[in-house]
């Protein structure tokens, strides 16, 4: 054991037998962490992960294999967490706009609110052989329900042209990941209200009123 993992090992106070939930829940929650803060987020460790809790390294394969394990846990920890505040926010609208709003609204906020975990998410950094693409099949939910809500707007729902539906529904994703994206990453820009922003971009793909839009987002913050 190296002196680094010595230290760590005696810095942590073990948990009482019987509660390797608990270590499991703080190497996730420190994975998390680490995958959001990291400049470079492919370079992580299970070293730098067993460092920040505070355990020597081997401890961790109590309970991930491999670190690609841990790292597709924390995927879709955060997949769940977004699909469900999404879901929570679209339950009791009204009609189907409502309903694609709340959850534009809640997608767009979330990214913005939490850069590092939208960029664990959707940065496309982490490579296949330590994540597979697989991992990131969770994320589907969150994609087909934009699909769908969208599609009850349009009346393109019973359309038989799924095709047709499932591309409309990929290019307003598409138009909401490149708003977060660059709202994190150039912040001293002189943006214009989040709000105003996402109103548009929906009307954009809707063909209805901004205005109609913006009146629903402020019920929603309301």
């Amino acid at each position: 054991m190296s002196t680094d993992e010595e230290a760590a090992t005696t810095r942590r106070r073990r948990n009482p037998r019987g509660q390797g939930q608990v270590l499991r829940a703080q190497l996730v929650e420190a994975a998390a962490k680490l995958l959001a803060t990291l400049d470079q987020p492919e370079t992580l460790t299970l070293r730098q992960v067993a460092r920040e809790v505070g355990i020597a390294p081997a401890s961790i394969y109590g309970h991930f294999p491999d670190l690609g394990a841990l790292v597709e846990h924390v995927l879709r920890l955060r997949y769940d967490e977004l699909a469900g505040l999404m879901h929570q926010a679209a339950r009791s609208a009204p009609d189907p706009l409502a309903d694609l709003v709340a959850r534009c609204a809640v997608y767009v906020r979330w990214g913005v609110e939490q850069p590092g975990h939208y960029r664990t998410l959707f940065g496309g950094r982490m490579p296949a052989d330590l994540v597979p693409g697989s991992a990131h099949g969770a994320g589907a939910e969150l994609l087909e329900s934009v699909v769908a809500s969208l599609a009850a707007v349009t009346g393109t729902d019973a359309s038989p042209d799924a095709e047709r539906r499932w591309q409309a529904g990929l290019l307003l994703w598409t138009a909401m990941h490149g708003l977060i994206s660059l709202y994190n990453d150039h912040g001293d820009m002189p943006w214009p209200p989040l709000d105003d922003l996402l109103a548009d971009l929906i009307s954009l793909h809707t063909a209805r009123p901004a205005a109609e839009i913006a009146a629903l987002l402020v019920q929603d913050d309301g």
